[in-house]
């Protein structure tokens, strides 16, 4: 499988991208998004909320530094100070006071997070099918999410999961019998409001699913569940957290600073 396959948390989408939002609309081309085993070397057997969290703002700094760098011409920001431990990721993109999705798109190969985020940041900034690249204009309005996800686990039963806990990942088999794959962040289904039987109906059709869906398909899912570790920051917040680095350290050149890692 290439280790650099995009998923999104809400289906399969044109060139093995996919996004968050839950009104996306998904194509059909094939995609196997298959959960690596080495997308568990970062899992842990326990709660996340029971150990020391690895996502930080500054992660979302990063993404914003490399987002500005780019719709601005500059060079790429460097190596952030951050771990560079490999992770699966997503990058989630929201705009305005109603944080309307504005690109969401990962992977679940773990990738070392220094490249990973560069990678995503752009890709779901700029390549999520279903809106605009984005522009220098929306910049100031923007809401940026890191996910890390751990705890992978494969399980017998599709219900075997707890809404606004796990994320969930389904595989099947579609109607012209093609392996199909979709998922959901663990605050999707949660912020719908939906129950465990409208998620996973909402994947399938995410996946491109189109019979009537009964329940002896939904028993026929292999569903595996994860953790989400996430931060999220506003472009606010951001330059607020780069103008105190730029006192701090003496840096002369405009904020965003593209080079101040050291």
């Amino acid at each position: 499988v290439d280790s650099k396959m995009a998923a999104g948390c809400c289906g399969v989408k044109k060139q093995k991208l996919s996004s968050c939002s839950s009104s996306s609309t998904s194509s059909n081309n094939s995609n196997e998004n298959h959960c690596k085993d080495v997308t568990r070397a970062n899992g842990f057997s326990g709660c996340p909320g029971g150990r020391n969290m690895v996502v930080n703002s500054e992660m979302c700094c990063f993404c914003f530094d490399v987002l500005y760098c780019h719709l601005y011409g500059y060079q790429p920001p460097r190596s952030p100070r951050f771990t560079n431990d490999p992770y699966p990721l997503f990058v989630t993109w929201k705009i305005g006071r109603d944080k309307r999705l504005r690109g969401c798109i990962g992977t679940f190969s773990a990738m070392n997070l220094h490249s990973g985020l560069r990678e995503y940041t752009l890709t779901s900034a700029l390549k999520d099918s279903r809106f605009p690249p984005m522009t220098r204009e929306e910049l100031p309005r923007l809401f940026c999410s890191v996910s890390l996800l751990t705890n992978f686990e494969d399980v017998g039963d599709y219900l075997d999961w707890e809404v606004g806990v796990h994320g969930i990942r389904i595989e099947f088999i579609n109607e012209k019998g093609s392996k199909r794959t979709a998922t959901y962040l663990p605050e999707v289904a949660k912020e719908q409001g939906w129950d465990h039987i409208q998620t996973i109906d909402s994947l399938l059709r995410k996946g491109g699913y189109k019979p009537p869906i009964t329940n002896d398909f939904r028993k026929t899912i292999k569903l595996t569940r994860y953790h989400s570790e996430k931060m999220t920051l506003s472009y606010s917040e951001y330059l607020a957290h780069r103008q105190h680095h730029h006192y701090q350290n003496g840096i002369a050149h405009p904020l965003p600073p593209y080079n101040h890692y050291s």
